[in-house]
């Protein structure tokens, strides 16, 4: 009697905080009016017309000078009609293990523009990304929205990681579905906010969950998913990429560090970081 004494009395005290601590969790609700870092200040918002969208809050800082950018938000309008491909970017955050990295993608226009869309954890001010952080309700979900000479300068001149320039194999009908169905997700979380997951909800199994909306045939789960480092050779062995080299070649052909850094600044980045990287095979 007691033993069973005992062990009541030291099992349910932990059952009761086991149980306060899940209703306190399940109480945490996103929200997207806190004290954001500066690059993350804003939600980007579509308004979409018959064969146009206007976007606005494009992100398009400047990270080529010393100390911090200035802020630049846009409005911009894209014709729906002359989309004609897109691009799937990867950054590594380490050299050694690959696995941990950044990867989003742009959309590139018949006038030679580009935009880009990259899913993030929407940090407050003071606050830094960790995988751990990411399980646990502490970063909101968002869609940032910007020029390609932001979302690349910032990985090669300000993080100074490796980025890879990967160019996707698909129709124009593709790339239009693909592009409005992901700003579609940008204006839902902009009115209902999201929590972010390391597992579930991060920039690659929601790329996944886009791209599936317009593959063929859908692209299966891989660990690859959550080691986004090692997502271009998932891409490559489901035909996804637009290059007929090898996984190592294809590395080598599309990294694009020094181009970048060399144009930085120029009006003409993107065809300038392409020239050199053009589906070959």
């Amino acid at each position: 009697m007691n033993r069973r004494r005992l062990l009541a009395g030291i099992l349910l005290p932990g059952l009761l905080i086991c149980g306060a601590a899940a209703i306190a969790w399940s109480r945490i609700e996103p929200r997207n009016d806190r004290r954001w870092i500066p690059e993350q200040a804003r939600l980007a918002r579509a308004s979409f017309y018959e064969d146009s969208v206007v976007i606005e809050n494009v992100r398009n800082f400047d990270w080529s000078a010393n100390g911090d950018p200035a802020p630049r938000w846009e409005t911009r309008t894209y014709d729906l009609r002359a989309i004609e491909s897109v691009w799937y970017l990867l950054s590594p955050f380490g050299e050694r293990f690959r696995g941990p990295a950044h990867a989003f993608l742009s959309f590139g226009f018949a006038d030679g523009s580009y935009v880009s869309i990259s899913v993030e954890a929407r940090k407050q001010e003071g606050e830094t990304y960790s995988l751990l952080k990411g399980m646990l309700k502490r970063f909101e979900l968002m869609y940032v929205i910007g020029s390609e000479p932001d979302f690349i300068g910032l990985r090669t001149l300000r993080f100074d990681n490796d980025v890879f320039l990967y160019p996707v194999r698909a129709t124009q009908d593709a790339a239009r579905t693909l592009f409005l169905d992901m700003l579609e997700a940008a204006n839902q979380l902009a009115s209902k906010p999201a929590f972010y997951g390391t597992i579930r909800n991060n920039c690659t199994t929601r790329i996944l969950l886009h791209a599936n909306t317009v593959a063929p045939d859908p692209i299966p789960w891989s660990i690859r998913i959550l080691l986004p480092g090692y997502s271009d050779a998932l891409a490559l062995e489901a035909g996804l990429l637009d290059t007929d080299l090898s996984l190592e070649e294809a590395r080598a052909h599309h990294r694009i560090n020094e181009r970048a850094r060399a144009v930085a600044g120029e009006r003409d980045f993107s065809n300038l970081i392409r020239a050199p990287i053009q589906p070959r095979r």
